[in-house]
């Protein structure tokens, strides 16, 4: 077996399957080094099973709105079903077994993807040695070492936990549990209220679960624009989700048969009894037990420290993702794999804009933003203007009956540029990459009012929110 390489990655989820491929494009000869599936906990229990499941979740709502949209049940001779003959019903177990079926297919259109590129995958626990060799040791065989002339550590993270209630998988559970229950509890408690937390309570609220959303910040979402932020929760109320903020867990008692939280509110304690709690209060990096420290790699709180092109103060060593101290998202980390071996290949290489960072999550309705919240540009002094546009007067969310939600954006009064975008409404991820890419070339609010947009679409409300701004709205 080869162990000379150009490049060793060790990690193959989205920062080091990204980082590898590019490698391979540039003409360096590249191993990745992977303990578990390919494609990391992205594809396997993060990113892409959530989607699979808030669409078996999105398409079981429609069959409880089936009249709102025109269409009702017959027989096959074409009389009307009797009324409460027919209930929809969601099989947790098949609901799952799609959600496994289409993180295995990803995980395999990685490794397609590594033998297209000629990447040597090797199976195993990485620990590195020195900045030119890693130890791979196999699940079942002998270590064996490996040279690199360039080592990138993308090794992603894990759960975090709370320190009185370490999860167990049964009572308490991290998101790897959410994503493959057997059977559905009555009542859950979700802690935490970022991407993670919010997109599970959808789910499982969705599939008739009685949830809970407990968040220590005074806003749901709390990394979100608080217009969003109040905008979801009116919409999770709708939903029967019971949404409580400023709230901190102080203790879980999980001698019971279920789960008894003990809540501290504004106005005092609070007592909660749940079937099962999911802990969603974040996550740590995968830094220990990997050889960085005897090494003498600068680390911060857990977290490798790394320069603008991702290198270690340990020559021939670089991170990338949530192992260092930018933004854990997926896109993020592919974004750094690619600029650290463009950087490594020698090419001209601007360093990562962490200021034009989109974020997306997965709710009902979906949360869209990039840029600057309002509360941090007034903090910032910045002269700026707002304009904002409701989906309740968009066409295409209209025909959709997803009206819930609008389009904000912040726009600075001096130089008429987008200082931050804020959406919130179905299928809004999908149209934020515009308002990325205008951002990124400097474009104006006029210059999206000028920009002639399809109709009808959701992407509409972009145009009109800056027009709004300038006072040119039309449909509003």
């Amino acid at each position: 077996m080869e162990n000379t390489f150009d490049v060793v990655v060790i990690g193959a989820g989205p920062g080091g399957y990204v980082a590898a491929i590019r490698a391979s494009q540039l003409g360096f000869n590249t191993a990745v080094i992977e303990k578990a599936e390919l494609g990391g906990v992205c594809l396997n229990w993060g990113c892409i099973p959530t989607k699979a499941l808030l669409k078996s979740a999105q398409v079981y709502n429609y069959t409880k709105h089936l009249a709102d949209y025109g269409v009702e049940l017959r027989n096959a001779d074409g009389t009307p079903v009797e009324e409460g003959s027919v209930v929809s019903y969601a099989d947790i177990r098949k609901v799952v077994e799609r959600e496994r079926g289409v993180s295995a297919q990803m995980s395999k259109g990685i490794e397609f993807l590594f033998k297209k590129n000629k990447i040597t995958v090797l199976k195993g626990t990485a620990k590195v040695l020195s900045g030119s060799t890693v130890e791979v040791t196999p699940e079942a065989e002998a270590a064996y070492v490996v040279e690199a002339k360039h080592i990138i550590v993308a090794t992603g993270s894990r759960p975090n936990s709370l320190p009185f209630a370490p999860i167990d998988g049964e009572k308490i559970i991290s998101y790897r549990q959410a994503l493959v229950p057997e059977t559905l509890p009555k009542s859950m408690a979700i802690i935490g209220s970022g991407a993670i937390g919010s997109e599970f309570t959808c789910f499982y609220r969705s599939m008739g679960v009685d949830v809970t959303l407990i968040e220590f910040m005074d806003q749901i979402v709390p990394l979100e624009d608080k217009d969003v932020a109040d905008q979801l929760s009116r919409s999770f109320r709708k939903m029967g989700i019971k949404v409580m903020v400023s709230s901190g867990v102080k203790a879980i008692d999980t001698t019971g048969e279920g789960c008894k939280l003990s809540i501290e509110t504004k106005k005092g304690m609070v007592e909660l009894e749940v079937d099962r709690v999911l802990s969603a209060v974040g996550v740590v990096p995968n830094t220990n037990g990997i050889g960085l420290e005897e090494l003498g790699v600068e680390m911060n709180r857990g977290k490798i420290v790394v320069d603008d092109f991702f290198r270690t103060n340990v020559p021939g060593i670089y991170a990338i993702g949530d192992v260092i101290a930018t933004p854990a998202l997926a896109h993020v980390a592919s974004a750094e794999g690619i600029a650290c071996v463009e950087k490594i290949a020698g090419m001209d290489v601007a360093p990562v804009d962490y200021t034009n960072i989109p974020g997306a999550t997965y709710t009902s309705p979906e949360i869209a933003s990039v840029g600057l919240t309002e509360k941090k540009v007034k903090e910032m002094g910045i002269e700026y203007k707002v304009g904002k546009f409701p989906f309740t007067a968009s066409g295409k969310a209209t025909t959709a009956g997803e009206k819930d939600g609008f389009v904000k954006l912040i726009i600075d009064a001096a130089t008429d540029k987008i200082l931050g975008a804020h959406l919130i409404g179905a299928n809004v991820t999908e149209m934020l990459s515009g308002i990325v890419l205008a951002r990124n070339v400097g474009a104006t609010a006029k210059d999206i009012i000028k920009t002639i947009h399809p109709h009808p679409t959701m992407s509409e409300a972009i145009m009109e929110a800056a027009a709004a701004a300038h006072g040119e709205v039309i449909h509003m």
